[in-house]
Formats: structure tokens, sequence, C-alpha cells
């Protein structure tokens, strides 16, 4: 899936019809206008951010699936802790 950041422009463009209830399209038309944004500049942040959170949300949707299948081992769980804490300390001397 390609997500394109606000500052690439596509090489085409479609047009789409979106029904918003009356009290969000005035939200959205304030907020839009005191930004000087268009229309269509502040629906493609949206969908852009909208489409990000669903691939975060699959990936971790996949990692949760992968420890279930398999968990992490006792070791593995003391070695990281381990490592935490180590990290911890040595950044305690900066403070």
């Amino acid at each position: 899936m390609v997500i394109l950041d606000s500052h690439q422009m596509p090489r085409s463009a479609a047009k789409i019809a979106v029904s918003l209830p009356d009290e969000l399209y005035r939200a959205l038309e304030g907020v839009r206008r005191r930004t000087g944004r268009s229309r269509s500049a502040v629906v493609q942040e949206a969908v852009r951010d909208w489409l990000r959170r669903q691939v975060r949300g699959d990936l971790v949707r996949e990692y949760e699936e992968g420890y279930r299948r398999s968990p992490e081992a006792t070791d593995e769980i003391e070695a990281a802790l381990a490592t935490a804490v180590g990290l911890l300390t040595s950044d305690a001397d900066d403070w």
C-alpha cells in the first residue's frame, strides 16, 4: 500500500463525494479556514492518517498473533529485563 506524504503530488486524482453530518462539516470548515488549507488538502491528510492507523493496527495484530503462536521463554524475558535495567542505569548518570 502506497500512502503519499502531504508534500508529494499525485500524478492523477480521483474526485469523490463525501457526506458529513452538519456539525462535523462546520468544525472542518472552521479549522480549514483558520489554517488556510483547502478542503481537499484537509480530507487527504485525514485519509492518510486513517490509512496509517490501519496499517499500524494490522502490524500490531500480526505481532500479537505471532506472540501467541510463539511466546517468549522465561530466559528471553529475563535477558530483555536485564538489558532494559542496564540501559536505564547507564542513562541515570546523565541526569
